[in-house]
């Protein structure tokens, strides 16, 4: 049953897809065709997912899957010499500049959501997180119940700190929230105790723990706020270019070629500093993989 769902699933994309050669192109592909460039939104410390390297390029494992659908699009489009120009974007303004044009793909570490999915559109499920809190070890903080009386720090833009007030153990936790303008800025607050916990996804903050100067030093509580899908985002109401992302990232998920990519950015040295961040791949990750879904929470 699985197998058939996934074929019809593939037949319909491929059909939707076809209709770019068929019908007149629309929405982005067509700005990309008349532009002859499309613009990748990324971030700059998302590590692994997207951020900048030492010569100051946008990397990681979320370009390494955007770049994957621009070849589709030089290819669907039969324009081999379309141009990729890359615009920075944080947890603030990433929305807005989808939305009034400036950006045709944002690649970084954004949470699909319900209420997202009202003003944009995302590809399939390209990972999961738990939204969590880093401390210092020292700070003798061990679980989220903890964090009450204390200042910690977030990243504008985000979820967490909704999350944080909403749970169910910390509903009643009274806590002193300041943002960060991006995830290096929120790590940061907490490395000069400004804050005494850094509350965000999972894996962000074992990015941000493996590159600093002390990463002993630091500890991620266990518990979860909340489990969440990241995906590509795209702009919506636009059949044509989302039909495509999902394609090509459905095949490259059904291939297995996902799985060298994960290990790339998760299990093996990664740029600037040569970190592993040894960060094995969940069980509802494999899920996604195997049953590739745009599905939001």
């Amino acid at each position: 049953m699985q197998v058939t769902k996934a074929l019809t699933l593939a037949a319909g994309l491929a059909l939707t897809t076809g209709l770019a050669h068929a019908q007149t192109l629309e929405g982005t592909l067509k700005k990309v065709k008349e532009t002859g460039t499309i613009t990748i939104g990324h971030r700059e410390s998302s590590v692994p997912f997207s951020y900048l390297d030492d010569k100051q390029q946008p990397v990681g494992y979320a370009m390494d899957l955007c770049l994957k659908i621009v070849d589709a699009v030089r290819t669907e489009l039969k324009t081999p010499g379309i141009k990729v120009q890359y615009q920075p974007v944080t947890s603030a303004n990433r929305i807005p500049l989808m939305q009034n044009g400036t950006i045709d793909l944002e690649c970084g570490s954004t949470t699909n959501s319900v209420e997202r999915q009202k003003q944009v559109s995302f590809g399939p499920t390209y990972f999961v997180i738990n939204v969590t809190a880093a401390v210092k070890k020292a700070s003798g903080i061990s679980t989220l119940a903890d964090l009450n009386g204390k200042t910690i720090s977030t990243t504008s833009g985000t979820t967490a700190v909704p999350l944080l007030k909403g749970f169910e153990k910390t509903k009643s936790v009274d806590v002193k929230e300041i943002y960060g303008k991006d995830h290096a800025e929120s790590f940061l607050l907490l490395s000069q105790d400004r804050s005494s916990a850094f509350v965000m996804d999972d894996i962000l903050l074992a990015g941000q723990i493996a590159n600093s100067p002390s990463p002993a030093d630091y500890k991620i509580i266990p518990e979860s706020l909340r489990q969440e899908p990241y995906s590509m985002m795209l702009r919506k109401d636009d059949p044509q270019f989302k039909a495509l992302v999902d394609k090509t990232i459905t095949a490259v998920m059904k291939s297995g070629e996902i799985e060298k990519i994960y290990a790339k950015w998760f299990q093996s040295a990664i740029p600037p500093k040569n970190v592993n961040l040894n960060f094995e791949m969940s069980p509802a990750l494999k899920e996604a993989f195997k049953n590739p879904n745009d599905k939001g929470i």
